[in-house]
């Protein structure tokens, strides 16, 4: 009896200490794209935390979702902080160049393609033209919303000047009545520099956050208080708080984190040599930020922030601000291979999630990137794995 009863709790001791270590152990920070930067104050820690709460918030009917929209939680197109999948991609429509959009009155500028029992969902208008979107990776955008304005101009090259064949430009565009300028913002023609979306649409993080409750989810707010059914201006269903609190929290998450650095200096070495580094820049650096853990800070994304000509097969037709129906903001690169655990385990890359692998991804670059694909394809097989597996690790 006593010798079962030994076995018993030797047992139950075991299962209890390989518990313990799972949970001790978990994931390593290099392996997720979801946790706070280092360096935030207690407070700052209490507002994130806030923050993801509300990211992860699900909206029913009872509490403002719809009646039209396309998902019903922040997390839904952004699992784990991570890329959408094909069933989260978006669709907007109706802007062929900087005019306008000329359809707001029939559901522009994006189709809810998703409605409460009752409410037939959105089709895109006829004449419309439209783009699909896949939803990017949440992780690091406060590093990218520090950027000051004076760098990113620098980085431009409209006329070409250096005859690279590159011409980068920003998205000069309004800014919304609630957007508050950053410290040393920069005004063309009572415009201004937008950064985030697939052609860099949104000015800041509040701008992309309040659109995003908005067009997404169909949740008004004290900023976007008009009801995207009705068209008719309606009480907020999110508070400022909550608003305010995922603002932080997206400016807040860590930057996604390189993994095996030491062993793809071969394939690092190739990407600058095919003049991929050209538009997408291993290194940025932020100007003052409100939050200190964020403020002048060197990072590396892999992006200019800037709107590049990719060619006719990447032309959808339709655009936002001020960018061309052919250009599209440079993706940050940084997470690229954590994309399939978000994905469903496979890739879906570029703007609409067309490319299945990187090389696909690589191979569709055309237009101010038609060179450094060509380098490319002239590279040996070799030469291409290394650089696939640099562009893995990122």
């Amino acid at each position: 009896m006593k010798k079962s009863c030994f076995i018993i709790s030797l047992v139950v001791t075991l299962i209890c200490v390989s518990c313990d270590k799972a949970i001790l152990e978990g994931p390593l920070d290099e392996n997720v794209l979801d946790g706070q930067i280092e360096g935030l104050s207690f407070d700052e820690n209490i507002q994130f935390l806030n923050g993801d709460e509300a990211f992860a918030e699900v909206f029913t009917s009872s509490n403002g979702l719809g009646p039209l929209f396309v998902a019903n939680s922040c997390v839904t197109c952004h699992a784990g902080d991570g890329k959408g999948h094909p069933f989260t991609t978006l669709t907007r429509f109706g802007q062929i160049d900087a005019s306008g959009n000329q359809y707001l009155n029939f559901g522009g500028p994006q189709l809810q393609n998703r409605a409460l029992p009752g409410y037939t969902p959105e089709a895109i208008p006829s004449g419309a033209t439209s783009a699909k979107l896949t939803p990017p990776i949440t992780t690091g955008l406060g590093f990218l919303d520090a950027v000051t304005d004076a760098d990113i101009i620098a980085m431009s090259d409209p006329n070409d000047a250096d005859g690279d064949g590159i011409s980068g430009v920003p998205n000069w565009a309004e800014i919304p009545p609630y957007v508050i300028l950053r410290a040393n913002a920069i005004a063309q023609n009572g415009k201004y520099i937008h950064r985030f979306g697939k052609k860099a649409a949104a000015y800041d993080l509040l701008h992309q956050t309040v659109s995003a409750y908005n067009q997404d989810m169909g949740i008004t707010s004290t900023f976007e208080p008009i009801d995207t059914y009705s068209g008719l201006e309606v009480d907020p269903e999110v508070s400022n708080n909550a608003v305010n609190d995922v603002v932080f929290y997206l400016k807040t998450l860590k930057a996604p984190i390189q993994r095996d650095e030491d062993n793809v200096f071969s394939g690092k070495n190739i990407f600058s040599e095919i003049k991929c580094a050209s538009c997408h820049k291993p290194t940025l650096k932020t100007g003052f930020s409100p939050i200190e853990a964020i403020s002048n800070k060197e990072f590396h994304p892999f992006t200019d922030l800037l709107l590049h000509d990719m060619g006719s097969n990447l032309d959808d037709g339709y655009t936002e601000g001020g960018a061309l129906t052919a250009e599209w903001r440079t993706p940050p690169l940084w997470g690229l291979g954590l994309a399939p655990d978000s994905q469903g385990g496979e890739y879906f890359l570029m703007h609409d999630g067309r490319a299945r692998s990187i090389e696909e991804a690589i191979l569709l670059h055309e237009g101010e990137a038609a060179n450094s694909r060509s380098l490319y394809q002239n590279l040996s097989q070799t030469e291409k794995n290394n650089l696939i597996e640099f562009l893995n690790s990122l």
